[in-house]
């Protein structure tokens, strides 16, 4: 007979709360079913990153203040430092690692390399994010603050560099590859 210690009743006891505390989360993450058992507080970024072992999304500010952890949610851009994992249930979320089809860079990330829109690469994926996320809302007609007249259908055509710039505001780079971000997202949306 094992001999019970005293407090391992309580731990027993606690674990079992905290073992009711989780959530399962079913979601549809690149194009694939998966399922996540996270606590209910459980941030989008700690359940790719941590539960879910895909690392290209990153946690840079973990306040929603630079963009480096955006990923698609039902195809619009989200700051997944933001979002709890446990409002996503069937959700299809799409992070880098899900752009490339059959061994194919997405356009906007050839388009980086091209124009050299990285130096230490940390705000990258979240700016490609962002830039393809960009590119279907202006495609979509939807207007930004730098539009000049919102009152008017937005194109594609009518994506200056002035709205791209805009519209990428949210993405933070901190070697100031900016004019190299604008070129290479200007590239991906005239090749769309």
């Amino acid at each position: 007979m094992q001999k019970i210690e005293p407090g391992d009743a309580e731990m027993t006891e606690r674990q079992k709360q905290d073992d009711a505390a989780l959530v399962t989360v079913n979601l549809i993450l690149n194009n694939q079913p998966r399922t996540v058992t996270v606590e209910p507080r459980t941030t989008l970024l700690d359940a790719l990153r941590e539960k879910l072992s895909l690392t290209g999304t990153k946690k840079a500010c973990d306040r929603g203040e630079c963009g480096a952890c955006t990923v698609h949610v039902e195809g619009r851009r989200v700051l997944s430092c933001m979002t709890l994992v446990a409002m996503q249930e069937g959700k299809n979320i799409t992070t880098i690692e899900g752009l490339e089809q059959n061994g194919k860079l997405h356009p906007l990330q050839s388009a980086f390399i091209e124009h050299d829109g990285f130096q230490c690469g940390f705000c990258t994926a979240g700016q490609i994010m962002s830039g393809v996320a960009m590119i279907e809302e202006a495609k979509a007609g939807w207007p930004s603050a730098a539009t000049a007249d919102p009152r008017r259908p937005f194109a594609l055509a009518d994506l200056s560099r002035a709205e791209i710039r805009e519209r990428m505001s949210g993405n933070l780079c901190r070697c100031a590859c900016y004019p190299n971000i604008v070129d290479a997202v200007a590239e991906a949306a005239a090749r769309s």
